[in-house]
């Protein structure tokens, strides 16, 4: 293999390093159940609402959507500047740095601030996002079809580890904050912010220096007005199998997506259990995800790409069902053991399902409407728990009501035509 291409492909795997950090302390394990301290015990009042108390389970969720819709709606557009202009590496820098920023001020939040964390929540949550757009872009032009498994699933791989190496530091900063010369749990819950961002910042610095430049796509004609923007949904369409894949992959990561990120407010809800048991769950499954993703790569190459995710979604249909009935921590290890396993290879391999059905020269607008479809899904399914939870008062039936995100999600899976899509995308290149 040529020396930059290796050293380009470290680089990439290394952005999963560093930004997992994110979405394992702020997103997943620590700043929910932070954020549930912030709230009064009668609930949250916000401006023009104040007629009504929102619990955590629900503002929570609500904060998630909100920074979705936004990435959403600009994503499609930003994928095509960066297409255009060759400034893949540019706009991901830019989101990395909103984001670092949004952690770091998350750290500045006390008792009683549920409205600032959640603004720089949602800040930093539509950076995370928005960057991965530019880095899952650049898979096509690092690694050819029949190496992309091996490839998202190895990015993956360092994602859960290097996430779960700055978990396991944040989470004995909490434990024994008294020993860190820390006055209580929320101050070194905190400080374990900043680390998160300076983890994030120093570690996705040589994915910039490594990441080869990107070519600028030939076009006849540059339109960002609202015309040309339904024009490229338009021109999606175009790509059949594509668009299918994006239904299905909007559906299954719907429900894989808010079981991340609402799994900490459930445990602490509805299971009465303690930080330290929520954070060191979280820490074993970064580490068992790991090998579930390369073994997840291996099973795909063997019985196909689309047949692994769908066997895995199946899995996920009965965690639902498992998560409904729990009641007891070594109950939600036991769950947690089972979504380690197949969560990396959901994800890994749906990366490379897509990617290998994309064009080189609309990478990254292409997968800015991957990131609609990820996006939506996480706006979807927190909005879905939200609401039942709002409605029925208990987050049980708001788990169980996400199963049906794996069934419609799996049928769809099963009606793309992989082989079709990668013909058509290899004829574009």
């Amino acid at each position: 293999m040529d020396k930059h291409l290796r050293k380009a492909r470290f680089g990439w795997c290394l952005y999963d390093w560093a930004n997992s950090a994110f979405a394992t302390v702020i997103l997943a394990a620590v700043l929910p159940v932070y954020f549930v301290s912030l709230i009064p015990e009668n609930g949250a009042t916000l401006p023009f609402f104040s007629t009504h108390k929102f619990s955590a389970a629900s503002l929570w969720g609500y904060s998630v959507s909100i920074s979705m819709v936004t990435l959403a709606i600009a994503a499609p557009a930003l994928g095509a500047l960066a297409d255009r202009k060759a400034w893949h590496k540019h706009l991901m820098m830019l989101f990395w740095l909103f984001g670092c920023v949004a952690t770091t001020l998350l750290a500045t939040t006390g008792s009683g601030d549920y409205l600032p964390a959640a603004v720089f929540f949602i800040i930093g949550n539509l950076s995370f996002a928005g960057a991965n757009i530019f880095y899952n872009a650049y898979l096509p032009f690092l690694a050819p079809v029949e190496q992309a498994d091996r490839l998202s699933a190895r990015g993956f791989s360092y994602g859960y580890v290097g996430g779960g190496l700055v978990l396991a530091i944040v989470f004995l900063l909490i434990l024994k904050h008294d020993y860190f010369g820390f006055a209580d749990r929320g101050a070194a819950t905190r400080f374990g912010f900043l680390i998160t961002a300076f983890w994030w910042f120093i570690f996705a610095i040589p994915t910039f220096i490594y990441l080869p430049k990107t070519e600028k796509c030939s076009v006849t004609k540059e339109s960002f007005s609202l015309k040309g923007y339904f024009n490229q949904f338009k021109q999606l369409l175009r790509y059949r199998d594509l668009s299918l894949f994006l239904v299905a992959f909007l559906c299954y990561n719907d429900g894989i997506q808010t079981i991340i990120s609402v799994s900490a407010i459930y445990a602490r809800e509805e299971l009465q259990l303690g930080q330290g048991t929520i954070i060191g769950c979280f820490l074993m499954i970064q580490f068992m995800a790991m090998p579930g993703a390369l073994f997840f790569a291996r099973l795909g190459e063997r019985i196909g790409t689309a047949h692994a995710i769908v066997l895995s979604l199946s899995v996920f249909l009965l965690v639902c069902i498992f998560a409904y009935r729990m009641t007891s921590a070594l109950e939600f290890w036991i769950l947690g053991g089972v979504i380690a396993v197949i969560l990396g290879g959901s994800q890994a391999l749906s990366r490379s399902l897509f990617a290998s059905m994309v064009p080189k020269q609309k990478s990254a607008e292409f997968f800015g409407f991957f990131a609609i479809s990820s996006r939506f899904a996480a706006i979807f399914g927190p909005l879905l728990f939200a609401l039942v939870a709002d409605l029925s008062g208990s987050s049980r039936n708001s788990i169980l009501a996400l199963g049906i995100f794996f069934i419609v999600g799996g049928l769809l899976l099963l009606l793309v035509n992989v082989k079709r899509g990668r013909k058509l995308a290899a004829g574009e290149n």
